[in-house]
């Protein structure tokens, strides 16, 4: 008996929905100023700095 009252709530509760809609007339227009910061770090080693520095005679 009681496994049967443990499947009549198992049912009821699984039949129930969450549901939520919203509906409009006019569009929705959403404006978002977004400014994006960021930073850079590169670190180079000692021996590729001086590679491609302007004295070399690489490029």
């Amino acid at each position: 008996m009681k496994w049967m009252l443990t499947l009549v709530f198992a049912c009821l509760v699984s039949a129930c929905t969450h549901k939520v809609q919203v509906e409009t007339k006019e569009p929705i227009t959403i404006n978002l100023n977004v400014k994006v910061d960021h930073e850079i770090r590169v670190k180079v080693d000692k021996e590729l700095d001086d590679l491609f520095s302007d004295d070399s005679e690489l490029f």
